[in-house]
């Protein structure tokens, strides 16, 4: 039977360690205690908040005024398998990491790449989690959820997902609830095509080239850990939720825009907005880069209680004593200083509970 508690602080069960208490916290190990404990809230007209691994979380310091269903089931389970792929579904509370870790010994490719992202299993979806130049899109192929509308578990395919950009079906309403997901990995030991510049050069390989399994993810927790993305207790730079504004993708006019108006500020001669396809006749460009150039630097507003990482400008910290209002007030001026300097509006990937940005 799932654990439940009353008034139980919420700021430990996520990375930035901000946020109030939640009426009632239910902690549920099996698939069947998630759908029970949903279906009872929604039942009862009690507002209900999903809480995996707290990894994309800003909760608002009055806490929550309902139930919060906290995702702990667990569950590896390999599906079928030959001498190129293997399939394999995960339960929604697996650790995410080891996940990873667990593939890579396993010598299965294709979430490599994505060693070192905090959270569970069942947000891979959600949010098409991603970083140097995989994400989860690539490789899931099904996603068993619960239906708070239908009532039923229901399985989307791939397509049916709706993946995009850091960005699904799953994020655009709370009307699904993740209960397992499905990967089809690759095997043989080797990496897929190393497609992040930085990661390739740290491996001495080029763009595209394979690498052992093994060093592609040590090599990925280097980069991350340089920029304060491993989540380490002792070092304020990791109490985040990662990167807090998604890389802009612009039309060709709004791009060219940008480019003009760096030039302006920076000068003709300056640094320019780094561009990457994404298709469609638009471009990606880097948030990182608009929040450094608009004057929001390493280490912006240290030493806190709220502060850029002093390692990475994309991080908005915890130094240890933040509140929720404190995350939010930085993360606006943030934001609202890059519209002012270059016209572009950064979007937050943490979502924000019972406050807005």
């Amino acid at each position: 039977m799932a654990a439940v508690s009353h008034g139980a602080p919420l700021a430990p069960l996520t990375t930035m360690r901000v946020g109030g208490p939640a009426d009632t916290l239910v902690t549920a190990v099996t698939a069947d205690e998630v759908v029970d404990a949903v279906r009872a809230a929604d039942s009862a007209g009690t507002p209900l908040l999903v809480l995996s691994g707290g990894s994309n979380l800003v909760i608002a310091d009055e806490g929550f005024r309902g139930t919060v269903v906290r995702i702990a089931t667990k569950g590896v389970r390999v599906e079928s398998q030959d001498d190129e792929r293997v399939v394999v579904t995960v339960a929604a509370g697996e650790v995410w990491d080891e996940v990873v870790a667990r593939a890579v010994a396993s010598g299965w490719s294709g979430i490599e790449a994505l060693s070192g992202i905090p959270g569970l299993t069942g947000a891979t979806p959600v949010q098409n989690v991603g970083a140097y130049g995989q994400e989860v899109a690539q490789t899931i192929t099904r996603v068993l959820a619960w239906d708070r509308q239908e009532h039923r578990q229901v399985t989307f395919d791939n397509a049916q997902c709706e993946f995009t950009y850091r960005h699904s079906l799953f994020k655009q309403s709370g009307r699904h609830v993740v209960l397992e997901v499905t990967f089809e990995l690759g095997r043989g030991g080797l990496s897929a095509p190393v497609a992040y510049a930085d990661l390739a050069r740290q491996l001495g390989v080029e763009q595209g080239e394979r690498v052992p399994l093994a060093a592609a993810r040590e090599a990925v927790l280097v980069q991350r850990g340089n920029r304060g993305m491993v989540l380490d207790e002792g070092d304020h730079d990791t109490w985040s939720c990662g990167s807090f504004f998604t890389n802009p993708i612009l039309p060709t006019t709004q791009m060219d825009a940008l480019v003009e108006r760096a030039a302006q500020r920076l000068g003709p001669d300056g640094p320019v907005p780094p561009i990457f396809p994404a298709g469609d006749g638009r471009s990606k460009t880097s948030a990182a880069w608009l929040i450094d150039k608009a004057g929001f630097g390493k280490g912006h507003r240290m030493p806190g209680p709220a502060a850029l990482s002093t390692k990475h400008t994309l991080a908005v910290t915890n130094r240890g004593s933040a509140t929720a209002a404190d995350v939010a007030a930085l993360a606006r001026e943030v934001r609202d200083g890059v519209r002012e300097a270059f016209g572009v509006a950064l979007v937050n990937e943490p979502v924000f509970v019972g406050h807005e940005l």
